[in-house]
């Protein structure tokens, strides 16, 4: 089987890591691969540094969709892997096997609608929470809602690409989280054989569980359909190349701000609501999480604690009763205990390292 791929990396500023990606597209053996950079308006010297390997380089308007979008439309393959600049490929024979077992999985479901992905392994410069990335890595194998991501690597033919619309450009945030949606609306996703590296700087400084809560709010706001508070909060978040102390403030605010400016009272009934079913939605990892706190994995990979969710817990809360009580439930935890907490400690000593 002759193996053709189109890589796909969008690239704003990357001239420390993108190079690395490159030197390790370059070693992979048994694929003939085409290698797409889409960059965005790079000032430092992300292109110079890129042009030794060679790649096809697309310059496009800046933002994450819009560069992916540009440079599939330069592609010519059939398969495409989007990929981002701060992944790392350890195993040479990564994207050969990869490919081997997709194509298998293609030709026993018949369609092209099977889109694949790599569970993640994060690159480190010390072990502080240890456990909280085990149990971030760990959700990377399934195929659950939510937990497929843009740094895992999106591996889709080109026609389902196309039939989905490409990613949306109309709005700044969550682009990756979008189309994986799509996807697994319209499709099946797979967890591909191996493992793709990605870089845990951002964790790292800016600190992991501010980052967690960060990305969990915005998840758990656009499922809202209310979009008020990623137009307050554009801007707001650093470019990649320039994370340091992440502060929850201003997001906070923006988003008591558009509780009370923008949606009143009704509308932000409503919104709870939908946070309430967001939460029910993910009721499975706080089961995972404590089949990761406590080890209870055996070597077949299975979850005790995530089996009786599954089996019990989730058909009991089935149900828009349960909703309601989780959107209380959140309104208090976000109201009384993170926005007060956040918002203090940020004004107190915003410059201070975020270690929590």
């Amino acid at each position: 089987m002759n193996l053709t791929l189109s890589v796909i990396i969008p690239a704003l500023n990357e001239q420390d890591r993108l190079p690395a990606l490159l030197a390790d597209l370059n070693s992979q053996k048994g694929v003939s691969l085409e290698i797409i950079i889409a960059d965005g308006g790079s000032t430092d010297y992300t292109l110079e540094r890129c042009r030794p390997f060679d790649p096809i380089i697309v310059r496009a308007r800046r933002g994450r969709a819009s560069q992916l979008n540009a440079g599939f439309r330069r592609s010519n393959g059939n398969d495409i892997l989007f990929l981002h600049a701060d992944s790392r490929i350890k195993d040479p024979s990564l994207l050969r096997n990869a490919l081997r077992h997709w194509h298998d999985v293609l030709a026993v479901e018949g369609q092209d609608t099977v889109a694949g992905h790599f569970p993640l392994k994060f690159m480190r410069t010390n072990q502080n929470h240890d456990m909280s990335f085990r149990y971030t890595e760990g959700k990377t194998h399934f195929n659950r809602i939510n937990t497929t991501n843009g740094d895992q690597g999106f591996l889709l033919r080109r026609a389902f690409f196309e039939e989905l619309g490409g990613y949306d450009e109309s709005q700044h945030f969550l682009e990756d989280q979008k189309l994986a949606e799509k996807i697994r609306a319209r499709g099946t996703w797979i967890t591909l054989p191996g493992l793709l590296y990605t870089s845990g700087r951002r964790f790292e400084e800016e600190g992991y569980h501010r980052l967690l809560i960060l990305m969990s709010m915005l998840m758990a706001l656009h499922s809202t359909e209310y979009l008020q508070f990623f137009n307050r909060t554009r801007g707001i978040y650093a470019s990649h190349g320039k994370t340091v102390n992440l502060q929850l403030k201003p997001y906070f605010l923006a988003a008591i701000s558009m509780f009370i400016h923008d949606l009143g009272l009704i509308k932000s009934l409503r919104a709870w609501f939908h946070i309430g079913r967001y939460i029910r939605q993910n009721s499975w990892q706080m089961f995972y999480f404590f089949d990761v706190l406590l080890r209870t994995s055996g070597k077949n990979q299975t979850y005790p604690l995530l089996e009786y969710h599954d089996r019990y817990f989730w058909p009991l809360t089935d149900n828009p009763v349960c909703d309601t009580i989780n959107a209380f439930i959140s309104f208090f935890w976000f109201i009384l205990i993170l926005a007060p907490y956040f918002i203090l400690s940020d004004t107190i000593r915003p410059n201070k390292p975020t270690y929590i």
